[in-house]
């Protein structure tokens, strides 16, 4: 018996989530679900992140099954050298003997994450290997509307925007911090930039994976290329640009990132950040670190978007030296002011 011409093929590539999302939106929130999970899936985690020191690494949790790759050296959306080093990973990744189930690339908050699946899941020998299964974003509900309408970036490339343009996926979290109304209020938003993606809500970045994981929302290239014509298109309407895949991100949006050998006092260190919460809660965008503090056994970590902020105790340190690091992402951020806070929260 001779088999039909058209029968299907099993598909044995192996499928890849980008995980995009504006500042503080829940991305290593939701990493963190993933890996405490008992989901039995084998995954591998690339992360890139915007900011002069590596912090996302030592946000996320170890596990036995899951993989973390970490990208430092630049955004992934905005040069091509960076976006060849990611498919040096996804290579490296493939040709292990020991099979992945997933892939999984977080990018930066800051990332427009179309021309990040574009780049090698068209034209590229990868792409006998990997397929594209979905661009997943997440939205920050208490937030992401100021940064939605933000009129300081009229005529500049808008990555909040463009994150759910391109999304198969939006997932609105932190609904537990707005109220009813506000969320479908920011669902009507949502709907007015991407009418077709899916709509998930969940606090504290806790959702069925099934649902964003594993959900074939780009069956071939041709559907991404479709894609990149609704982007295009919609880009064009907002007077964006986009003769080639590298771009440029608002200019005013910087980091600063600090690191030291070294504790911090904890009651200094705790008055300094309720100070700059206080007074540059609308340009502070986002802040993240982990710090030593003196006469503590235990990390502590500091997780921060705009006026919300959290500094807890985390993990024991191990016997690697005692460090701190601090990133800070916003507007027009004053580096010379946020070295000197922090150095005068170093302990003696």
């Amino acid at each position: 018996m001779t088999t039909p011409f058209n029968a299907p093929t099993p598909n044995t590539k192996i499928p890849v989530t980008i995980l995009t999302g504006f500042l503080g939106a829940g991305k290593t929130t939701l990493l963190n679900y993933i890996l405490k999970e008992n989901h039995g899936r084998k995954i591998a985690v690339i992360e890139n992140e915007f900011g002069e020191v590596g912090i996302d690494g030592d946000l996320v949790l170890s596990s036995e099954t899951e993989e973390i790759y970490e990208m430092v050296n630049g955004c992934v959306c905005c040069t091509a050298e960076v976006r060849e080093d990611l498919v040096r990973i996804v290579r490296e990744l493939v040709a292990r003997p020991v099979r992945l189930d997933h892939i999984l690339i977080e990018t930066s908050g800051l990332a427009d994450p179309y021309p990040v699946a574009q780049s090698f899941f068209i034209n590229d020998p990868i792409a006998e290997e990997v397929e594209l299964d979905a661009i997943v974003t997440m939205v920050d509900a208490k937030h992401i509307a100021q940064h939605l309408e933000d009129l300081q970036l009229d005529g500049v490339d808008n990555q909040a925007v463009d994150q759910i343009v391109c999304a198969d996926r939006i997932v609105i979290n932190k609904v537990d911090l707005v109220s009813a109304a506000e969320v479908a209020s920011l669902s009507d938003k949502i709907r007015g930039l991407n009418a077709t993606a899916d709509l998930v809500t969940s606090s504290y970045a806790e959702i069925d994976l099934s649902k964003i994981l594993g959900i074939g929302a780009f069956e071939s290239s041709q559907k991404l290329m479709e894609i990149g014509a609704e982007h295009n298109h919609h880009a064009d309407e907002h007077h964006h640009e986009h003769d080639d895949l590298d771009h440029e991100h608002d200019a005013s949006v910087t980091s600063v990132g600090i690191a030291v050998d070294g504790a911090v006092n904890l009651g200094d260190f705790h008055r300094w950040i309720t100070r700059l919460r206080t007074e540059q809660a609308d340009n502070l965008y986002r802040m993240k670190g982990v710090l030593a503090v003196a006469d503590q056994d235990q990390r502590y970590v500091l997780q921060g978007v705009h006026s919300l902020v959290e500094f807890r105790a985390s993990t024991l340190w191990g016997n690697e030296p005692r460090s701190s690091k601090i990133v800070f992402i916003g507007r027009d951020l004053d580096r010379a002011a946020l070295n000197q806070g922090f150095a005068a929260c170093l302990a003696g």
